[in-house]
């Protein structure tokens, strides 16, 4: 979760939980997500596209230093997020990447970000990002955005190989994917600039085998609309 950078690369490569969604899937069909996103709900969690109303919220949270400790400085005004929902939106019809709000029942306005995005043509290999307010973190809310994520990627547009990036320091994001499941495939080297120092990145991927067998064990419900 290191890379939540400027507008055109904000939530680029943030990593944190990789989760298992429910049995519901979709044949790949990369022309439907590229029209609009879909909405995906579960339990309480909603992910839906980002809409221009949504950037006074998502600069209060995403600004917070507990949230930003482990990125790089996001957009510094309501302007650079309204900026940012449009570049989404524009890459999002051309088939590089799907940027989600995360909405909880009971709030009228956004509580965090999801990002997944094209590391290849094809969509086959992809990164995933995230930024959550830190009064939602141990509530539940990330898994099961996460989970919704997964069941896009894999079941949606077809993902085989989801990567994420960890500052090796950042222990509470590295032993989340950790406990569900996500596999350690390496170190990154100074890969990742954070005010003016190269941190240690962790790598880690989840496979589309993996994703299988952890739906199986899970069996939630996805509702996709």
């Amino acid at each position: 979760m290191e890379r939540l950078s400027h507008v055109a690369n904000i939530l680029k490569s943030g990593t944190m939980v990789v989760g298992s969604a429910g049995p519901v899937s979709a044949a790949p069909d990369c022309t439907d997500w590229r029209d609009r996103l879909p909405v995906l709900r579960s339990g309480k969690i909603t992910l839906r596209e980002l809409q221009s109303s949504d950037a006074q919220a998502l600069w209060a949270f995403v600004n917070s230093s507990e949230v930003t400790k482990f990125l790089s400085p996001p957009p510094g005004t309501v302007d650079g997020f309204e900026r940012f929902i449009g570049w989404a939106h524009r890459q999002r019809a051309i088939g590089m990447q799907a940027t989600f709000a995360v909405v909880v029942d009971g709030f009228d306005t956004p509580v965090g970000l999801f990002q997944l995005r094209r590391l290849e043509a094809g969509f086959r290999t992809a990164e995933w990002g995230f930024a959550v307010g830190s009064a939602f973190w141990g509530t539940g809310v990330f898994r099961t955005g996460a989970e919704l994520v997964m069941h896009l990627a894999f079941d949606v547009i077809g993902v085989h190989r989801l990567e994420a990036r960890a500052c090796l320091s950042n222990a509470r994001g590295n032993a989340a994917l950790r406990k569900i499941g996500a596999v350690q495939e390496g170190v990154l080297r100074r890969s990742f600039l954070r005010e003016g120092e190269y941190l240690d990145q962790v790598l880690w991927t989840v496979l589309e085998e993996d994703w299988r067998q952890a739906k199986v064990i899970w069996g939630g419900e996805v509702i996709l609309n």
